[in-house]
């Protein structure tokens, strides 16, 4: 009879413990849902908005580091002029970012007037 009670009270105190490993377990997802799913996403979300607004005349950067104007855009394709005559065709996806907010036909209107000063 001793034996059953000795069992029964080391049930009851393991109770808590298997809840809290439940509770644990549960909780890893959860932190590894909103410490590196979610801002991956938000990132991946951000960089497709970014280069669905890209316009021909935009200078951008490629993820390789080349600069360029884009000149002519595909489907899924941009075309980057980076020096006279000189054009790239690189995947929308390795355009890392725009690095300047004015297109290039501004650029050079304004060079122009420059050089006639």
């Amino acid at each position: 009879m001793n034996q059953y009670g000795s069992l029964l009270a080391q049930e009851q105190t393991s109770s808590g413990a298997a809840a809290f490993q439940f509770v644990l377990l549960a909780a890893v997802p959860l932190a590894l849902y909103f410490l590196m799913i979610r801002p991956q996403r938000r990132k991946m979300r951000e960089a497709a908005e970014m280069q669905a607004s890209l316009a021909v005349g935009d200078e951008v950067i490629t993820a390789s580091g080349i600069y360029g104007f884009i000149t002519a855009i595909e489907d899924d394709l941009f075309w980057i002029e980076v020096d006279e005559d000189v054009q790239l065709r690189v995947v929308k996806s390795q355009v890392h970012g725009r690095t300047s907010g004015q297109p290039a036909a501004a650029d050079d209107t304004s060079q122009d007037e420059s050089e006639e000063s």
